[in-house]
């Protein structure tokens, strides 16, 4: 029975779960065709991509009012692309600036949507909701906590769980990873996750590296590991070494970021998905995040933020599991003190702090892929 699925995501994220999404729809009807926007992975598991995916990948308004023109065009391209041939389905995978308002335009021409992890509603501009009860099938949520809110705006919701909780053992072993990435077994080590985007380069990095800087000088054998997402940043983040802090003896790893955090004692990283990560790994966090100035005050301006945590740890578990620093309270002065709690935590806050990692991480554990993929199936009549 063939079927057609339109599909769209906007970076990395999504088209990891895009393409883990298609295998597991594929494994119930080999017959379903994809197209719409995506990465290599997606590509990979036959899905046309119509746009490269690089041309939503933009965070922060002001990097998006440079594109706008562009991003409308290529939206307003699919639309009637797919008015004129309509999908049986059409499933937007995060990026919600972009998406959401494809979904209301289809729906209301008939076509079913799905929205596939939530938009931050809960947490600002939540008058959003509003504009998606009665244009949107079905949202499905990574959070269970998502799902709370959304039930709560009469929207149809299906809590499906972390698919990084499925891939991310329950329990890291320290030592395979460090032998496998050529690092002592006995040293202290502190992994330093500067973000993958050059915003985060340009206003995190500086504090990491200064941080890192003292440690050393405070304990001169701490090894200090880096991983970098690419070549640009990697010179980058090497050239921000080399003059803030000369001294500092750092190992730069090319990717591997999860093996790095298994390895580490401790780690120090941008605020983003790699934080659930970092919880699902198991390591003693501190995150921080910050943005350019006019886009945190379009943010306070007409969004304004409805949360007490910034990261998900926290969220989850509605306690500050992780020392987070945003924006203003980005310096040397804040991390470094947290930096070094969590390096030289106390054995028995260290292990509770895992057990409750550890709930954390099994609450989210549901066969994600597999499960939104059945669900999907089912209530869109995917396959006979």
């Amino acid at each position: 029975m063939i079927k057609r699925v339109a599909i769209i995501a906007g970076e990395t994220s999504g088209d990891i779960l895009g393409s883990r999404l298609i295998a597991s729809l594929k494994a119930l009807n080999p017959e379903i065709q994809f197209e719409g926007i995506g990465g290599k992975e997606m590509h990979e598991q036959g899905c046309d991509c119509l746009y490269p995916m690089e041309k939503l990948a933009v965070m922060g308004f002001t990097e998006v009012i440079a594109r706008l023109p562009e991003l409308l065009k290529i939206r307003k391209t699919l639309i009637n692309r797919w008015l004129d041939n309509k999908p049986d389905l059409v499933i937007g995978i995060d990026a919600p600036d972009f998406n959401l308002k494809l979904e209301t335009i289809l729906h209301q021409a008939g076509i079913p949507v799905a929205h596939y992890v939530s938009p931050s509603v809960w947490a600002w501009r939540s008058k959003r909701v509003q504009k998606m009860k009665g244009n949107l099938d079905l949202m499905l949520t990574l959070f269970p906590f998502e799902a709370d809110f959304y039930r709560q705006h009469d929207i149809p919701v299906e809590f499906v769980g972390h698919p990084l909780a499925d891939e991310v053992p329950l329990l890291s072993d320290k030592q395979p990873a460090r032998k496998q990435l050529g690092l002592s077994a006995h040293e202290k080590i502190l992994a330093i996750l500067p973000g993958s985007r050059a915003s985060e380069i340009k206003y995190l990095a500086p504090h990491f590296i200064k941080v890192a800087q003292h440690l050393q000088k405070e304990d001169p054998e701490l090894r200090c590991v880096a991983p970098m997402v690419n070549d640009k940043i990697d010179k980058t983040f090497r050239q921000q070494c080399k003059v803030l802090a000369p001294s500092l003896v750092i190992t730069i790893i090319k990717g591997e970021s999860r093996k790095v955090m298994a390895a580490s004692d401790a780690i120090l990283m941008a605020s983003g998905t790699a934080v659930l990560e970092g919880m699902f790994v198991g390591r003693p966090m501190v995150a921080a995040g910050k943005l350019s100035p006019i886009t945190v005050w379009l943010v306070r301006t007409f969004g304004g933020l409805n949360v007490t945590y910034y990261t998900l740890p926290n969220n989850l578990a509605n306690e500050e599991l992780v020392a987070e620093f945003i924006q203003e309270d980005v310096s040397v002065d804040n991390i470094l003190p947290a930096v070094k709690k969590m390096l030289y935590l106390d054995s028995q806050e260290k292990a509770g702090l895992l057990v409750k990692f550890n709930v954390l991480h099994q609450r989210l554990r549901k066969n994600a892929s597999v499960t939104v993929a059945k669900v999907l199936a089912e209530k869109f009549a995917l396959i006979e």
